[in-house]
């Protein structure tokens, strides 16, 4: 799972975007989880491999 992130802005029809929020509160997810499903389903189609990002470990301080 990926622990950073990365804002991805979409411009889409006012009714479109209604109709997709409203078909995924229906099924219990969020428009961000199902669009995050997609790209991955869209990169593996079309054979696009890549490494999740990790968030950075912290450091703890040494005294």
């Amino acid at each position: 799972m990926e622990n950073k992130t990365a804002r991805f802005t979409v411009l889409i029809d006012p009714a479109k975007k209604k109709a997709f929020e409203d078909l995924c509160a229906a099924q219990d997810l969020t428009p961000s989880q199902v669009v995050r499903q997609l790209i991955r389903d869209y990169l593996s189609k079309h054979g696009v491999s890549y490494t999740p990002s990790k968030k950075p470990t912290s450091n703890p301080k040494v005294k």
